[in-house]
């Protein structure tokens, strides 16, 4: 189904006619003629178009406040997201063997080990943001800079069998 801007009118089989007054990343809030402001998923597959209107690129959806509002949050706060460890490794543990035969291995839960990994990740995402925003430095610094975090990005991609989602893995440098 097509993205509907503000102002398009639909029709709904329970509530009837009525204006889409928000989109939403999700939904729409429709108010209808008879019913009220109703919130309806975007992928309703029942809701009729009566007349489609685009919205403007410079009017402000929710939508678009909503995702402002969270590269803001990412750039600049220390908040991390929940990344999900792959179901098989769950209640695994890491064995660290010594070459020494004398001294004892060393054994880690794997929860605790990928908690390190995407603690690192979220860090070097910081200091990228960190880098990008800094005001004293040239450009030519900064794709110094970003150079060398993408190739430690490159080295971690070793961890990736860990991720349980493709997007949340390391990405290092394409050929």
């Amino acid at each position: 189904m097509e993205v509907l801007g503000i102002g398009s009118r639909v029709e709904h089989p329970q509530f009837g006619k009525g204006v889409v007054v928000q989109v939403r990343s999700d939904a729409y809030e429709i108010t209808f003629w008879e019913n009220g402001a109703k919130i309806i998923n975007r992928d309703y597959d029942k809701l009729k178009v009566v007349e489609a209107v685009e919205t403007p690129s410079d009017v402000a959806t929710y939508e678009k406040i909503e995702k402002s509002l969270v590269k803001i949050l990412n750039r600049f706060s220390d908040i991390s997201q929940k990344v999900e460890l792959g179901s098989r490794w769950n209640g695994g543990r890491m064995v660290l063997y010594p070459g020494d035969p004398e001294l004892k291995e060393k054994e880690i839960p794997l929860e605790t080990f990928f908690h390190k990994i995407v603690m690192l990740r979220d860090r070097l995402r910081v200091l990228e943001q960190k880098i990008n925003a800094h005001n004293k430095l040239t450009d030519e610094e900064k794709v110094e800079m970003e150079q060398y975090i993408t190739r430690i990005y490159g080295s971690l991609t070793t961890f990736n069998v860990m991720f349980k989602n493709e997007a949340e893995k390391f990405v290092g440098e394409k050929s």
